[in-house]
């Protein structure tokens, strides 16, 4: 009896499995075959009237309609754009004949499809306000921003798409961190939507400097109206920022990282493998503008570790309809700031007098801000789909604060916290590096709040609960408690007329060893 039912039991067994294998293959098959194949072709037949041109070709669509939407943001930058606003003479076709296009809402066009036929959409985006996180197009240049270009499927972004830019005029160059189709000009694929709006195009009569490498990868810097100046130097001090932040994290995830130059303005947007920065190298010969130049180039090249890989859980998968919203840009924004003035520290292009004066104007800025009474760090990250990115404006300008400004003055007394608990033998790096092997090589994931915290006590070996308190609340933040550690003090000062308080750092007289050995190896001496 005994053996009888084990031989039952282990039939069953068997047969569930087979029944479970059989549903895992067919729903693979289905997955596959309602997969469509979609190719995009961009054109600009009048660069001048400021419009691209868009055509999707799609075969392979298995259902009798399709929800076909534009994302209302592009990730880095976190406003609401409504890029689909900017969509006109929408049409589509099958067979030679207009298939029924129906508006759902703002950003999504229902058409109705004759199951497995392929058809084609075509559209034009108008393109007239140069800006980093909006496609623009005249006479001698094309920025695309694919979120505001490329319809995606609904619940249909994770399949491959490919893009064609058509007409390129002789002599022009195309920057992209898209993959180039193999064997075709100005052919471009990627594996997902996600890469493709990850992945921005410059198209003009570009210059390109000379590259270098960095532990065998390529890294290149190619742009529109670069300027003059010296291209030489500056290539060389890009190189020493690239290696000062890799420096920190250990690790080189890309194939090849590309810095494009979009022209003057102001902005700049991180991706996987390369950034969109708004850049005049006019000036540069000028110490100051070197400076601020290579601080704003550490910052979004930093990016493609912090917040691109070792980033907030809500930052992907994204929602490209209502954006993704997270208490944790001080990390991702303010803690980028932070390290953007260590690296170039670092890296030996500033002095230490330089390196305060980077944290002096953050602190100022902060602590002169009435909002510092009204909202914490974790609000400010939340709320600046609402706010903006620097804070509320107008009337409501005194409510809010900046996480490009408390985030680093946070940053710098969690580092010092950190190292004061572990004698100096750890810091802010390793709880970035653990972040990035932990949540993101490991496990592919972003991390929550709890985790972060938890990740730096884990570091620290203590309760960081006194640091933390300047994040998720108001309270005045104790400086000359952690600048200590690390041989530091605040100067505070009254201007009798203005009434603002001036804040500058200052070495103690005298220090003792470890606090020298501390603040030395904070700036990687």
């Amino acid at each position: 009896m005994r053996n009888l039912s084990d031989s039952y039991k282990k039939s069953k067994i068997i047969f569930l499995f087979i029944l479970i294998l059989n549903a895992i293959m067919h729903h693979a098959v289905y997955a596959q075959s309602v997969n469509p194949v979609m190719s995009y072709t961009v054109s600009m037949p009048n660069p001048e009237n400021h419009y691209f041109h868009v055509e999707l070709r799609c075969s392979g669509w298995k259902e009798d309609t399709a929800d076909f939407k534009m994302p209302n943001w592009m990730p880095g930058y976190y406003q609401i754009m409504n890029y689909s606003k900017m969509v006109e003479n929408f049409a589509a076709i099958s067979n030679n004949k207009n298939l029924d296009v129906k508006n759902i809402n703002e950003n999504t066009w229902q058409i109705k499809t004759e199951k497995g036929k392929p058809f084609t959409l075509s559209y034009d985006v108008k393109a007239d306000k140069q800006f980093v996180a909006n496609s623009y197009l005249d006479e001698t240049h094309a920025y695309i921003i694919p979120n505001s270009l490329f319809l995606y499927i609904n619940e249909h972004i994770n399949i491959p798409v490919a893009v064609k830019i058509s007409g390129v005029k002789k002599g022009f160059k195309i920057a992209t961190g898209l993959d180039p189709a193999a064997g075709k000009e100005n052919e471009f694929t990627a594996p997902d939507f996600d890469i493709l709006y990850d992945c921005p195009l410059l198209i003009g009569d570009l210059e390109e400097l000379p590259s270098f490498k960095v532990n065998g990868i390529e890294h290149r810097f190619i742009g529109y109206k670069l300027g003059s100046f010296d291209k030489i130097t500056f290539m060389n001090n890009l190189k020493k920022v690239v290696e000062s932040a890799a420096a920190i994290i250990g690790d080189i995830p890309y194939k090849q990282y590309t810095f494009i130059g979009i022209g003057p303005g102001q902005g700049g947007i991180e991706h996987l493998n390369n950034t969109t920065i708004s850049f005049d190298g006019n000036g540069l010969d000028n110490p100051d503008a070197m400076n601020t130049m290579m601080n704003f180039l550490a910052h979004e090249y930093f990016h493609h570790y912090n917040v691109k890989r070792i980033r907030p859980f809500e930052l992907g998968p994204f929602d490209y309809d209502k954006g993704s919203k997270t208490n944790l840009l001080w990390v991702s924004e303010g803690l980028s700031v932070y390290y953007e003035y260590l690296i170039v520290k670092r890296a030996g292009l500033v002095d230490q007098q330089t390196l305060f004066s980077f944290f002096e104007n953050s602190i100022n800025a902060f602590e002169n801000s009435p909002g510092r009474f009204h909202q914490s760090l974790t609000q400010a990250s939340y709320e600046t789909w609402s706010d903006g990115p620097f804070g509320k404006q107008g009337e409501d300008a005194n409510k809010a604060i900046s996480y490009y400004e408390k985030g680093p003055v946070v940053g710098l007394l969690l580092d010092f916290a950190i190292r004061q608990a572990t004698q100096n033998k750890k810091s802010l790096d390793d709880v970035m590096r653990f972040l990035y092997w932990e949540y993101y090589k490991k496990s592919d994931r972003g991390f929550t709040d709890a985790e972060f915290q938890n990740a730096c006590e884990t570091i620290a070996g203590i309760s960081l609960a006194d640091v933390f308190e300047y994040v998720y609340t108001t309270k005045e933040m104790d400086y000359d408690k952690y600048l200590f550690y690390a041989g530091l003090k605040m100067k505070v000062q009254l201007d009798p007329q203005s009434k603002v308080k001036k804040y500058s750092l200052q070495v103690l007289d005298p220090v003792n060893n470890a606090q020298q050995k501390m603040v030395q190896s904070w700036m990687g001496k």
